[in-house]
């Protein structure tokens, strides 16, 4: 049995760079059979994950992020890459979400969000790489 084909792409970990993603993702789905709101979800959830790796993961700048994306049976892979600084989304602490609008903060979201909106995630750090893998079943 093969393994499963898949597509990258990498660019700088730039904010402007987010819709090159988001199209990326945009063009992978096209023609299978993924609700909109699951194409919403899977897009919004890569979107907060590349926000996060933009504005954090390099704080002296100049780093690049990548993703991979594949399907397996019914169920729709991202591996988001970079080489910043170690960070493993797991290790955050649950989200109160009531005290974080009493609170009315910004920012603090985006892990909240892309585990709610997939169906699963898993992370490792391989030598000097961040490696954070999420799928959805379509």
């Amino acid at each position: 049995m093969s393994a499963p084909e898949s597509k990258e792409v990498r660019a700088q970990a730039d904010l402007a760079e987010i819709a090159h993603f988001r199209g990326f993702v945009r063009e992978n789905l096209h023609g299978l059979e993924v609700s909109e709101e699951k194409a919403m979800m899977i897009e919004l959830a890569l979107h907060e994950i590349l926000t996060n790796i933009a504005r954090y993961a390099y704080p002296q700048g100049g780093g690049e992020m990548a993703v991979r994306i594949w399907i397996s049976d019914t169920t729709l892979y991202m591996e988001i890459r970079d080489k910043g600084i170690p960070f493993n989304p797991a290790q955050r602490l649950p989200l109160d979400l009531k005290e974080k609008i009493r609170q009315g903060t910004s920012g603090g979201l985006g892990v909240f969000l892309f585990k709610t909106l997939m169906d699963g995630h898993s992370y490792k750090r391989d030598g000097d790489e961040n490696i954070l893998t999420i799928y959805k079943k379509l």
